[in-house]
């Protein structure tokens, strides 16, 4: 059985939450705390399987704990409860850079964490964080190793500032600055889930702002929380990086960053131009966006190949979609390697099922979409 600890300074909300953490019989909520600062005295004492742990509370709230624990040196898996609202979503990119895990979207009303739906949500997400490993961080801002394929290597801690493009090592170096495959028009699509945010950091800032092809995300989050993301690797990105919007018309280097709780679609709307569409079909995978129905709205472009990168990430979303794809599409799949993934799910489905080209470790992700694509 894993031992849980329920931080949250509502005592409904911890009766609510403990009632469905326990209605699995894997889990046991060992210990509740009402505050950061209760909780600190807590995990200084004792170890768990995870922490759910809540944002604003009184005395110490949930990132001041998080930054205690990287000062003492202790370690514990941490799920972030978040509310979606602008400023939630925002706390809870911090969060993850502090090294929480995952984050779980909760009602501001206890009676609506009753829902079904956020009850098996949260089950979800407990099963994949008691079960992961916790990757090494390296400083986001490092420079990328040459180019290869296995090593050990994890994500580290944001800058807050806009980089200018200058000659700097956070930008991997290009020798002749032509792509290992140059015929016709390519697209980067890369599909991510958990830890995804992190890595995320660790690849897109590292990409130049000449980019010779645009870049589609897939990370898997809801409503109110990718605008957030899509800021945050703006602001530290050479390439602009956005939330895409309906009708959002693909550019070499540009980053679009799938919109939460709709499917994403890359649809040709003139010879040559392709354009962002919004879908509203059932999860799939269980999720919504699913990378699935990003690649395979590739399957009739115009595209001469496309590139996909699959990263860390519960599931198999993006392996049934790259399949389908290469049925009538030229691909090049570069998957992330195992000792670098917060949960090696995504991966390794595409590994298992024959879609990789490439396995490379997180840094060395920006290179090779370089190395393949090319800059202008």
């Amino acid at each position: 059985m894993k031992n849980i600890l329920l931080v949250d300074d509502s005592a409904l909300m911890r009766r609510v939450l403990c009632d469905i953490i326990e209605s699995d019989k894997r889990f046991h909520v060992q210990d509740r705390a009402v505050n950061g600062l209760d909780a600190l005295n807590l995990l200084s004492r004792k170890t768990y399987d995870a922490v759910v742990l809540d944002v604003n509370m009184p005395q110490m709230n949930g990132l001041e704990l998080l930054k205690q624990l990287q000062k003492r040196g202790i370690q514990a898996k941490i799920i972030m409860a978040s509310t979606d609202t602008r400023d939630g979503a925002k706390v809870t990119l911090d969060a993850l850079e502090l090294g929480a895990l995952d984050f779980i979207h909760k009602p501001n009303n206890a009676l609506d964490c009753r829902d079904r739906n956020f009850g098996e949500e949260l089950l979800r997400i407990l099963t994949a964080v008691t079960e992961m490993d916790v990757p090494k961080p390296v400083a986001i801002g490092s420079p990328v190793a040459p180019a290869g394929r296995i090593g050990p290597v994890g994500i580290g801690q944001a800058v807050t500032e806009r980089k200018l493009p200058t000659a700097s090592a956070s930008v991997p170096a290009v020798s002749s600055g032509k792509a290992v495959y140059e015929a016709g028009s390519q697209i980067v699509a890369i599909a991510s889930s958990t830890g995804g945010p992190k890595a995320l950091q660790a690849v897109i800032p590292k990409l130049p702002a000449n980019l010779k092809a645009p870049v589609v995300v897939v990370q898997h989050m809801p409503p109110g929380f990718t605008a957030s993301l899509a800021e945050r690797l703006n602001s530290l990105s050479m390439l602009n990086v956005k939330e895409a919007a309906e009708g959002d018309v693909l550019l070499p280097g540009n980053v679009y960053i799938a919109m939460g709780g709709k499917h994403l679609n890359i649809l040709q709307a003139l010879p040559g131009k392709y354009t962002i569409h919004y879908s509203d079909e059932p999860t799939r995978e269980g999720v919504k966006p699913c990378a699935n129905y990003m690649y395979e709205s590739l399957m009739d472009s115009k595209f001469d190949r496309v590139l996909c990168v699959v990263m860390t990430g519960m599931g198999a979303d993006g392996t049934q979609g790259i399949q389908n794809l290469a049925l009538k599409k030229k691909v090049h799949v570069i998957v992330q390697e195992a000792s670098t993934c917060a949960v090696y799910g995504m991966p390794k489905s595409a590994v298992n099922a024959g879609l990789a080209d490439q396995t490379v470790p997180l840094e060395q992700i920006a290179q090779e979409i370089i190395t393949n694509v090319g800059v202008k």
